[in-house]
């Protein structure tokens, strides 16, 4: 599970990420990450909406994204901020196929 200080809690620090960061679709889910230049541990948010499924669908992926994220932190680069929108499609997805795609997304917008 990822700790407090590694987790966004504001809004406004997911606006930032949101609209500022770099941006890269997969087919899965949407990852912004941005660079704040602090030295501290990398944060993560979640964006998971109703049109991904009911609360539990919901709280399911979002467990699944958290713990993906969660073995990804130590490659992280240190202060980056990463938020991830999950797609509807991600409800019905398998782990392992969603674990690839977010860990792509990552590596491709260069936070590992």
């Amino acid at each position: 599970m990822l700790s407090r200080p590694q987790r966004i809690t504001r809004g406004i620090d997911y606006r930032t990420v949101v609209r500022r960061g770099a941006r890269r679709a997969g087919a899965v889910h949407i990852v912004h990450v941005i660079d704040t230049g602090e030295q501290r541990l990398p944060r993560f948010g979640f964006i998971v909406s109703k049109a991904v499924g009911n609360a539990v669908t919901r709280n399911t992926v979002r467990r699944r994204l958290k713990a993906i994220c969660h073995e990804a932190s130590p490659r992280v680069r240190p202060g980056a901020d990463v938020v991830i929108r999950a797609l509807p499609v991600s409800a019905a997805t398998p782990f392992a196929e969603l674990r690839r795609d977010v860990i792509r997304g990552l590596e491709r917008k260069a936070a590992l």
